[in-house]
């Protein structure tokens, strides 16, 4: 390994900090990472207020929310290539 993709495995995982992400594992020996972000609160109350007040229409939106709000688990690491990947962990 290089490096050069040692800095690019480096600044993927920085950006992922940057995102809300924290690292729950980390092996230099085979460059890879687990990092995971916990759930979002939602403020269900509100919401529905807001879908109230609009006639449904804030439902649109609260439901994204939910969505988006889940806890995610990834793993970056770099491959025989080089190339930095990222993977999504699914959590049961």
């Amino acid at each position: 390994m290089s490096t050069q993709e040692i800095a690019k495995f480096t600044d993927s995982i920085n950006s992922k900090l940057e995102e809300g992400f924290v690292i729950e594992e980390k092996n230099d020996t085979l460059p890879f990472a687990v990092l995971s972000k916990k759930r979002k609160r939602i403020n269900h109350k509100l919401n529905f207020k807001l879908a109230c007040i609009t006639l449904g229409v804030w439902s649109i939106v609260w439901l994204y929310q939910s969505y988006v709000s889940k806890a995610k688990k990834i793993v970056v690491g770099l491959d025989e290539d080089g190339n930095v990947f990222q993977e999504n962990c699914y959590m049961g």
